[in-house]
């Protein structure tokens, strides 16, 4: 019997309805029950300081908690000025330090897939960008094939404005498909 995979999601937004936030919601959908699929909630994560690092905050051993009992990261990330989000980087930052003397950082060797939209014309691909150059620093196992990258968002809301994917969905769902087996092939 196969063990179940969990992944777990991370939207590099705090807003409660981004746009990155629904598209992670619609890749829940699309691994139907392919895998578990959580979105890690980190509000809660004071920035990164070294004053308060040992013993960590409780909001930052909550999180360090989660990744590490997940098989695969799965970001969403928005673009701010050609860059993944200062919120994104502060949640890195944290997961990238030492445990403690004796427990390393939990991102070491995670499999990682990336995904983003956004207003504009770049969907994403720049920041995306950054944020594999961070990650693969940080050790962690990361799928550039497939990406998703969805420009001009704004054609595929609906007319609540809510994300329905119309040509991005089958793309959704391959990454979906191919990350679950990226996971499984470790």
């Amino acid at each position: 019997m196969m063990k179940n995979i969990k992944i777990t999601a991370i939207v590099g937004s705090l807003r409660k309805d981004s746009y990155n936030r629904q598209l992670a919601l619609a890749a829940k959908a699309s691994l139907k029950d392919l895998a578990e699929f959580e979105i890690l909630e980190y509000a809660d994560v004071p920035l990164m300081n070294q004053d308060i690092e040992f013993p960590a905050p409780a909001a930052v051993s909550r999180v360090r908690e989660i990744i590490k009992a997940s098989d695969g990261i799965w970001f969403f990330t928005p673009e701010y000025n050609h860059y993944f989000s200062g919120v994104l980087k502060n949640l890195i930052d944290w997961l990238s330090r030492p445990v403690s003397e004796t427990e390393p950082q939990v991102l070491t060797g995670k499999p990682a897939a990336i995904s983003g939209v956004t207003p504009g014309m770049s969907g994403t691909a720049l920041s995306q960008d950054h944020l594999v150059t961070l990650i693969s620093y940080l050790n962690m196992d990361v799928m550039n094939v497939p990406r998703l990258t969805i420009p001009s968002i704004m054609q595929q809301l609906n007319k609540d404005a809510k994300l329905e994917l119309t040509a991005s969905a089958p793309y959704l769902e391959k990454q979906a498909k191919e990350f679950v087996s990226f996971i499984r092939n470790r």
